[in-house]
């Protein structure tokens, strides 16, 4: 949809590409403020370069919003000129806040809508407001999200998942309380691949970054790392019945170093015990 034209569907029906991925990027980067009665606004704020895809918001949106600039100092540099996009109605104001965007702070509450939507549409508009894509300081391709929702990350990491085969465990970063999921290489490709497909509204820069990445090519002599397979329940029970690393291993087609890790951790606690059954 390279002109974002208006297109009819109910404002934000999120089966629809555009508006999942408008939800999503709203979501991450947008603010829901509640006035005095009736009044508020929804206002998203990006860096001016952007712009073009605020426009674009203002286009697909049936209500009356405007696109604004200033340029104010910040503490990383001297002068910072952003764009916002400014939305009023209390009808679409409304229909965004059941649909799942809160008043006011929202990092850790937000998560995917609870009706049916274009999911990596939803998950791109996510990304491109609090993600990153391109490459590392290695050479490496990479698609990355930070994120203050586990419920958010969860639903990358199980989607992702699905499309790319590289499992994710979700945790916090000790010193911030944020979850940073990271997939590189193949991994990143195949994700890259599926999110940013020809002709969606996204970030141009993004869109670019994303392109670029099918252009690695792993170095001849690097290393696959497998992918790490997760003890299950009954794997565990297995084990602790069989009390035995060398035994365990062969009837679970595992390593004994593995077992023996496995079964160090039920003991001691570190890993919870399976339920009984």
């Amino acid at each position: 949809m390279a002109d974002c034209e208006p297109i009819a569907h109910q404002f934000m029906d999120l089966r629809v590409p555009e508006y999942a991925y408008m939800f999503g990027f709203m979501q991450a980067d947008g603010h829901l403020q509640q006035g005095v009665g009736q009044k508020g606004r929804l206002s998203v704020e990006i860096n001016v370069r952007d712009i073009e895809l605020l426009h674009k918001f203002q286009k697909l949106t049936p209500y009356y919003s405007s696109v604004t600039e200033r340029t104010r100092s910040t503490n990383f540099a001297e002068t910072h000129t952003s764009a916002t996009w400014t939305l009023c109605s209390l009808e679409a104001r409304t229909r965004l806040n059941e649909l799942g965007l809160p008043y006011g702070r929202k990092s850790n509450t937000i998560g995917p809508p609870r009706v049916e939507f274009s999911r990596r549409d939803y998950l791109r508009g996510v990304i491109d407001a609090d993600g990153s894509v391109g490459y590392t300081g290695h050479g490496f391709p990479f698609v990355s999200l930070t994120t203050a929702s586990t419920a958010v990350a969860a639903y990358l990491c199980f989607y992702a998942g699905k499309v790319t085969g590289a499992e994710r465990t979700l945790k916090r970063n000790a010193r911030d309380g944020i979850h940073n999921i990271l997939y590189t290489k193949e991994a990143a490709q195949k994700l890259a691949v599926d999110l940013y497909y020809k002709d969606c509204l996204s970030l141009r820069r993004k869109k670019t970054a994303a392109d670029s990445l099918s252009a690695w090519v792993r170095p001849a002599g690097m290393r696959v790392a497998p992918d790490r397979r997760r003890w299950t329940a009954e794997e565990d029970r297995v084990l602790l019945r069989l009390n035995n690393d060398a035994a365990a291993a062969e009837e679970l087609g595992r390593t004994e170093k593995s077992c023996s890790i496995r079964l160090w951790r039920l003991r001691t606690g570190k890993t919870p015990l399976p339920i009984s059954r």
